[in-house]
């Protein structure tokens, strides 16, 4: 559990601190920053190049990349202009839609109506304070990371079913290969700066290597569903992490939207290790 919510706080810190590289860098060369370090690392450790690959694994492997650095470029391009709490929970809508859309119990409809009343109090109202209103470019960013990590959920299963633990870096770096250029148009010879390319790999170091391993871990020592209602803080975290480290403060409004998603997605967990003690075997891959 310790190992899991340190891996949440480094993740929350990172992105953070990857925030503020925005002014210089932009969310596209923040983003490509962190994955072509990720891929990096993660080529490093698990050395693919040992398995023999052939061209039919592009395609698997392909989509699960592409979907991986999609999500994350919607999500930094989300939070340049929506609080980082209030982004994390409304891309939570689309592991929540995954699992409910896979459930087979009437009483999840239930957590879907928690997640619905928190994503409408972030809609602006009628006499709303226009300062306090979120961006709607960066909520629909937010929304179609959602849509994205719902993919990358249902093509991750795919390949770590095929290819195990090699579907990470080679997912990775068919990631970076499609933001790498994007990263490069916007921002330019700037990522050649030595003070940004050191800041780019903390980036990386934070909110990839450090969470991965540190969630690998907590997963060999929790049960699947535990350890996916403590997954369910992130947003709590996140926007803890934005007014420590960035000064976002939330509003009423927005702080309950996180907590009404929270819940969502802690009772789908729930429900789901419900129905794993009453059919053994039947968790997810």
């Amino acid at each position: 559990m310790l190992a899991l919510m340190a891996s949440l706080v480094s993740l929350a810190v990172g992105t953070s601190f990857a925030k503020s590289l925005f002014p210089a860098l932009g969310a596209e060369g923040t983003t490509a920053y962190r994955l072509v370090f990720a891929t990096v690392m993660l080529m490093a450790v698990f050395r693919p190049w040992r398995r023999k690959w052939v061209w039919a694994d592009a395609l698997p492997l392909g989509l699960y990349g592409v979907t991986l650095g999609v999500m994350n470029l919607l999500f930094y391009s989300s939070i340049k202009t929506i609080p980082f709490g209030v982004a994390i929970a409304i891309e939570f809508t689309g592991p929540l839609a995954v699992a409910v859309w896979t459930s087979k119990k009437a009483s999840d409809w239930l957590w879907v109506t928690l997640a619905i009343v928190g994503l409408a109090l972030l809609l602006p109202l009628p006499g709303a304070d226009a300062a306090t209103a979120l961006d709607p470019m960066g909520m629909f960013f937010a929304f179609s990371a959602g849509i994205c990590w719902a993919l990358y959920i249902v093509f991750g299963q795919r390949v770590a079913l095929r290819y195990g633990a090699m579907a990470t870096p080679m997912g990775m770096l068919a990631a970076a290969l499609v933001v790498a250029p994007i990263g490069v148009w916007h921002a330019g010879s700037a990522l050649l700066d030595p003070q940004w390319l050191a800041a780019g790999l903390a980036v990386a170091l934070l909110s990839s290597a450090i969470p991965y391993a540190l969630e690998m871990f907590s997963l060999n020592h929790l049960p699947k569903n535990t350890f996916s209602i403590l997954l369910s803080l992130e947003p709590a975290v996140g926007a803890l992490a934005g007014w420590l480290v960035l000064a976002e403060h939330l509003t009423l409004a927005q702080g309950l939207a996180i907590a009404l998603v929270m819940a969502a997605s802690m009772g789908t967990a729930w429900s789901a290790g419900q129905d794993k003690r009453v059919t053994p075997g039947s968790g997810q891959a």
